[in-house]
C-alpha cells in the first residue's frame, strides 16, 4: 500500500472507505505506476498542489524559496514537475494543496 497524506482543501480526496487517518489514505499501486499516473486515477490535478514530498523528501514545490528551507531533496530541482517517478506499496507521499503554502514557507 502506498500512504498517501493529503492537506489543506486537498482533504476532500480522503473517502472513509480508503482512509487510515482523516487526513490519509492508502492505495494500492498498479503494475509500473508513476506518482502522475496515481494522481490522476485519484482525480487530483497538479495545478491544485503546492508542494509534494516523497518518502520524507521535498520532491517537487512552486515555493521560490525552496532551496533556503534546508528540506532533503529527492532531486537537484524542486521546481521541476516531471512526475514521472515510480511508487511502489510502502511508499509515503505528502501533498499539500495550494492554500497550503504558508505552512511550507
Amino acid at each position: 500500500m502506498i500512504v498517501i497524506h493529503l492537506y489543506g482543501k486537498l482533504r476532500r480526496y480522503v473517502h472513509s472507505s480508503s482512509s487510515c487517518k482523516d487526513n490519509a489514505i492508502q492505495v494500492s499501486p498498479k503494475s509500473d505506476e508513476t506518482l502522475e499516473s496515481l494522481l490522476m486515477r485519484m482525480e487530483i490535478s497538479i495545478e491544485e498542489i503546492y508542494t509534494i514530498f516523497f518518502n520524507s523528501k521535498l520532491l517537487v514545490t512552486r515555493s521560490k524559496t525552496a532551496r533556503w528551507l534546508g528540506y532533503q531533496q529527492l532531486r537537484t530541482s524542486p521546481f521541476d514537475w516531471d512526475l514521472e517517478i515510480p511508487v511502489k506499496s510502502g511508499d509515503r507521499i505528502g501533498i499539500f494543496g495550494r492554500d497550503m503554502a504558508a505552512l511550507v514557507i
